[in-house]
C-alpha cells in the first residue's frame, strides 16, 4: 500500500511540474548562479531535482512493475518453478534496461555521449563489478541447465546443508533443517562440488554399522537385522534392505545395514533411530549381545617371579636389635 501512494504522489508531482505549476521554484533554482558546466552540458540545481525526482520516480515504477510481474508468474502453476524464475529474470532486465532508456531519454541525454564512458564502464566490471556480474551469469547458467532448482536438496563442500528455496539474481536462498537461510553466492554452484539429493529422485539410503559378540549366532543376528529394516514403514522394496558382513573386529563381528527410503526430504535420522532401537530389541528378545571395546591381560608367572625377586632385593633389612 505505502508503494502505490508513493508512487501517484511521485506521478502527481512530476505532473504538476510538466504542467508549468513549478515556475517559481524554477526562477530561483535555474539560475547561472545555480548552475555548474560538465563539458558541454549545464546543470543548475533545478535540473538536477528535477532529474533526481524523474530517477526516482520511473525506477520505482520499474520496481512496481517487477512486482506485479512476479505475482502473475506465481499464479501460473503450470509452469516450474525454475522457468518461472528464468522468465521473471528475462522481465526484470528488460523492464530495467528499458526504464534506464527512458530515464535518459527524458532528461535530454544524448545516447552517443555514453560512448565516452564505455571503456570506463567495462573497466569497472571487470574489476569492481566481477563478482557481481559473475554471479548474476551463474544464476541465469543454473536456471537453464535446472541442475538446482526450488525445492531441492542440496549440501555444498563445506556442510551447508539444506532445501533451496529462493533463487535471486546474486544468490540462492538455502534453508537448513534447523530454520536457519544461509545465502549463498551462485557462482558456488558453479565453481564448487554440489550434493543434490533430488536431482533426479528422492529416494535416499540409510546406513547403519552394527557389531555383535563373537559367542553370539551371526546368521541369527543378521536375519534379526533385515527384519528391522524391513519392518519399517518408510522403508521401500526397491532397492531392498541388505546387509553385509564387513570385518571381524577386535571385540564384535561387525555388519552394515543399508535400506532405502522413498523421500530422503522427510529426514534421514528418524527412520535411522526407530531401526535401530527395533533391532536393539531383537537382539535383546533372541540373547544376541552388542559388545564393547575390551582388552584382555596376559601375565606371565617367570616375569612375576622375577619381578618379586628384584622387589625383595631392593627392600633394607632392618636391625634386629633395633627391633627388639
Amino acid at each position: 500500500m505505502a508503494k502505490w501512494l508513493l508512487f501517484i504522489f511521485m506521478g502527481g508531482f512530476i505532473a504538476l511540474s510538466a504542467t508549468g505549476h513549478f515556475e517559481i521554484i524554477k526562477q530561483y533554482t535555474d539560475t547561472p548562479a545555480t548552475s555548474i558546466k560538465l563539458g558541454e552540458y549545464e546543470v543548475s540545481l533545478y535540473k538536477a531535482m528535477k532529474s533526481i525526482i524523474v530517477i526516482i520516480f520511473v525506477f520505482w515504477a520499474a520496481a512496481v512493475l517487477s512486482d506485479i510481474a512476479e505475482g502473475r508468474l506465481n499464479k501460473l502453476k503450470r509452469l516450474r518453478a525454475a522457468n518461472r524464475a528464468l522468465f521473471l529474470k528475462i522481465i526484470q532486465i528488460a523492464i530495467y534496461f528499458v526504464s534506464f532508456l527512458f530515464t535518459l531519454d527524458i532528461l535530454g541525454i544524448d545516447l552517443t555521449a555514453l560512448t565516452v564512458f564505455s571503456g570506463a564502464l567495462g573497466i569497472g566490471l571487470g574489476f569492481g563489478l566481477q563478482k557481481i556480474s559473475s554471479n548474476f551469469i551463474s544464476g541465469i547458467i543454473l536456471l537453464l541447465e535446472k541442475s538446482v532448482e526450488q525445492g531441492d536438496l542440496v549440501e555444498m563442500t563445506d556442510g551447508t546443508f539444506g532445501f533451496v528455496r529462493k533463487a535471486n539474481a546474486r544468490f540462492t536462498l538455502l534453508e537448513t533443517v534447523d530454520g536457519r537461510e544461509i545465502l549463498i553466492p551462485n557462482e558456488d554452484f558453479i565453481t564448487s562440488r554440489v550434493i543434490n539429493w533430488t536431482y533426479s529422485n528422492t529416494k535416499g539410503r540409510i546406513e547403519i554399522p552394527i557389531g555383535v559378540s563373537y559367542a553370539s549366532d551371526i546368521e541369527k543376528a543378521r536375519d534379526l537385522i533385515l527384519e528391522a529394516a524391513n519392518a519399517h514403514p518408510l522403508s521401500i522394496d526397491k532397492p531392498e534392505p541388505v546387509c553385509f558382513l564387513r570385518t571381524f573386529g577386535d571385540s564384535s563381528v561387525d555388519f552394515i545395514l543399508h535400506f532405502w527410503v522413498a523421500d530422503i526430504t522427510t529426514g534421514r535420522w528418524a527412520p535411522q533411530s526407530e531401526v535401530m532401537f527395533d533391532i536393539w530389541n531383537k537382539f535383546k528378545k533372541h540373547n544376541i549381545e552388542i559388545p564393547y571395546p575390551q582388552r584382555d591381560l596376559h601375565l606371565k608367572s617367570s616375569d612375576i617371579s622375577l619381578s618379586m625377586a628384584e622387589t625383595k632385593a631392593k627392600t633394607p633389612k632392618k636391625d634386629k636389635k633395633n627391633a627388639k
